[in-house]
């Protein structure tokens, strides 16, 4: 099994920056008033995910 030397490498955070896409392409569609609430959380949330994987890997390896 090749050795993972980048967290970019892993399948999880990839499916995270895939998510993250989906995530804002949806969020595109809210009404605008809601830039600042909603969809500013929401989003916030999506990146988070890939930033604690990406936190993750670089404390273990």
């Amino acid at each position: 099994m090749p050795t993972i030397k980048s967290f970019e490498e892993l399948p999880v955070w990839k499916d995270a920056r895939k998510f993250a896409n989906k995530i804002y392409n949806l969020t595109n569609k809210f009404p605008k008033e809601e830039n600042y609430g909603l969809t500013s959380q929401i989003t916030r949330a999506t990146v988070s995910i890939g930033s604690n994987i990406a936190e993750g890997f670089d404390r273990y390896s």
